[in-house]
């Protein structure tokens, strides 16, 4: 029995999240039908990172544990099987006890902002049409950067043991005059925790939160302070460090 690490993107727009849900289509799902479809067997995938409904991946990971030899166009021949907004970009044999969730050393996430209406980025972006202090919002993005415990951008009824993470990027950057991107990169991430920042920290930019107000939201430790209006097709996983 071999381990295999298996590469994907995906757009998630047409999708209920990453991992199989009952009387839901995702991700998995898709992709786990379309191994049985090459291989003739099927395989159960274990996920590297849980996005939730409609959020976008440019790299995500499955592991698997398969005995038979994979077709030798596999990477050619699954994504012919697969729908036109998921691909598969590689897959390569890993040591038996390697494990794509928790070996996982960082992961990145960016949410995209837009500010002039463009029906081309409607479902890959946020319109966010308001004068924005790019001067607060980076001061708002470096104050994160000080702080593990991040209740406060957590939805409710998360089962997790911790709600510590160790942020290792945090900062806004602006692209020409009509968009922006947050990028933020830690050991973890809790279930809304990236879209709560980005909405609680623009209040912060369009002046309706002081960085006081929102230093004070992360020492409430209480996630009815935040905001969690980002959208989710907003949200892109970039990348997932090993």
């Amino acid at each position: 029995m071999a381990r295999y690490f298996l590469e994907v993107s995906y757009k998630g727009t047409a999708y209920s999240g990453f991992q199989s849900q009952e009387n839901a289509n995702t991700i998995q799902q898709e992709v786990e039908q379309a191994f049985r479809t090459l291989q003739r067997e099927p395989v159960a995938l274990t996920g590297s990172s849980r996005t939730d409904a409609g959020v976008h991946a440019l790299q995500n990971f499955f592991h698997f544990d398969f005995a038979a030899a994979l077709h030798p166009q596999f990477v050619y021949k699954i994504n012919a099987i697969l729908p036109a907004d998921i691909v598969v970009r590689s897959v390569r044999a890993v040591a038996d006890e390697a494990h794509c969730r928790f070996d996982a050393l960082s992961r990145t996430y960016e949410y995209f902002i837009y500010r002039g209406k463009d029906p081309f980025l409607q479902d890959r972006a946020w319109y966010f049409p308001y004068t924005i202090n790019r001067e607060l919002l980076q001061e708002a993005a470096a104050l994160l950067m000080h702080y593990q415990d991040f209740t406060s951008f957590s939805k409710r009824n998360t089962q997790v043991k911790t709600f510590d993470c160790t942020l290792l990027e945090s900062t806004w950057r602006w692209q020409q005059e009509e968009g922006l991107v947050y990028r933020v990169r830690a050991n973890r991430f809790l279930r809304g925790m990236v879209r709560a920042l980005v909405a609680t920290m623009l209040q912060v930019g369009r002046g309706t939160l002081s960085i006081r107000e929102f230093q004070a939201i992360i020492d409430a430790k209480d996630c009815t302070r935040a905001s969690f209006a980002a959208p989710s097709h907003g949200l892109f996983l970039v990348e997932v460090r090993y």
